[in-house]
């Protein structure tokens, strides 16, 4: 087997090589490498051909990368869209790591994001090295929490919520119809959010099922305000553990939880804290500044068991990703973005408002000079520049920039990505 680069050919896909590429894919995430016609069938439904790499190694001939891209929009600050590439199912075979292959793969997807007018660029990272030295920053964070139900405080009799609005528990056939408007809301109005599509429902409520493993429908509950407005919806899980004692001790896991109120986020929560039988609840992934722990009366019966990073963005348009968001306060700021490939480089003059931004290329001074991948972290407004200046990570041209940039793009709530890709 050959070992020069020259022999790796990485083009898109044609609609035929479908199932090589998902044998790649399986196999470079130490999945079972055999494939059912019906997982096949599956991935023609939505893999796009002309966005889905693969690297051909000549001889003898396989693949042994995969790398895909669609479609997006991610939430900035202040509720608006923005286009995104996505970018998943990026993998290298272990036989063929350290020759150039990821990031051929990278700027070819990359360079196509920037001919068609996105933004930026994200993924969810499985490891956390890898993605900085193309740009990428991370963005948003995720929190696990467990919770011991007996040490909560809670009334565990009481379910109903205290603000008069009311619970359901709901079928499949409702999540698909109620669920997406009611996501929509949320992620209007969560900077860090993307939209779910049609599949994104249609997988998750079990009428497409990805294998041939068998499908366990969740429980679904549903928050109505006590005007009778849908804010809120959680699915979960419960096992079936008993002591010796013939005492239950079933936990229960949320797989997802969305609301549009502090109202519907509290009644929920209290709700899995009052399932008979349950004496665990497992949170799933949530923002993590989640107002989970205090809506308990005792906050320590959350345990927080993953704290990560979770959304890592690439900025492809500096000047549109600015003027994109809103901002807490006024004021102006120089910024020099470095930017190795080439994508989205230079000197930029923000000039920012609660009322809108400019962002446009300018000759003054630099007050604050930075990677892109730390203009990402920065950009929906998790990390401080004040800390990065600390790490090195940016530099300050003009003493008190780092507090300048703070005051503009921090926000008071942190942004968050409710979902995987």
């Amino acid at each position: 087997m050959s070992r020069r680069a020259q022999d790796i050919e990485v083009r898109p896909i044609t609609e035929p090589e479908i199932r090589d590429w998902s044998r790649a894919l399986s196999t470079g995430f130490l999945h079972s490498p055999a494939l059912s016609d019906h997982d096949v069938a599956d991935l023609g439904t939505y893999v796009v051909p002309s966005r889905t790499l693969a690297a051909f190694d000549r001889g003898p001939a396989r693949i042994v990368g995969t790398f895909r891209s669609f479609a997006q929009e991610l939430t900035a600050v202040g509720g608006a869209t923005v286009p995104a590439d996505a970018i998943t199912n990026v993998t290298v075979t272990a036989t063929h790591r350290r020759r150039g292959i990821l990031s051929r793969m990278m700027a070819l997807d990359l360079a196509a994001a920037k001919e068609r007018g996105d933004v930026a660029a994200t993924l969810i990272a499985a490891e956390y090295p890898i993605y900085g030295r193309f740009g990428f920053g991370p963005a948003t964070h995720t929190a696990e929490w467990t919770v011991d139900l007996p040490r909560t405080g809670l009334d565990r009799h009481r379910s109903i919520p205290d603000d008069g609005g009311r619970i359901d528990l709901v079928d499949v056939g409702e999540v698909r119809k109620l669920g997406p408007e009611l996501h929509e809301r949320l992620r209007l109005a969560q900077p860090g959010a993307i939209n779910r599509n049609e599949r994104w429902w249609q997988v998750t409520t079990g009428a497409v099922r990805l294998d041939a493993r068998p499908w366990t429908e969740p429980f679904h509950a549903l928050y109505r305000s006590p005007s009778g407005e849908i804010e809120g919806l959680v699915a979960y899980s419960c096992d079936d553990n008993w002591g010796d004692d013939k005492r239950p001790t079933n936990t229960a896991s949320v797989k997802s939880l969305i609301t549009t109120s502090p109202a519907a986020e509290r009644a929920l929560w209290h709700y899995l804290c009052s399932i008979d039988w349950v004496t665990t609840v497992k949170s799933g992934r949530r923002a993590p500044d989640d107002l989970l722990p205090h809506l308990l009366p005792d906050p320590r019966a959350a345990r927080l068991t993953t704290y990560a990073d979770w959304l890592w963005v690439r900025i492809l348009d500096v000047v549109r990703a600015l003027e994109a968001r809103t901002y807490g306060g006024s004021g102006a700021l120089v910024l020099e973005v470095v930017d190795e490939a080439g994508l989205t480089g230079g000197r930029y003059r923000l000039e920012a408002g609660p009322d809108g931004a400019e962002c446009k290329p300018t000759d003054l001074e630099p007050q604050l000079t930075l990677p892109v991948a730390e203009l990402a972290t920065l950009w929906l407004g998790d990390e401080s520049a004040v800390r990065l200046a600390a790490l090195g990570r940016v530099r300050e041209q003009q003493e008190g920039a780092a507090l300048v940039a703070d005051a503009l793009l921090r926000t008071s709530r942190r942004p968050w990505c409710p979902d995987i890709f």
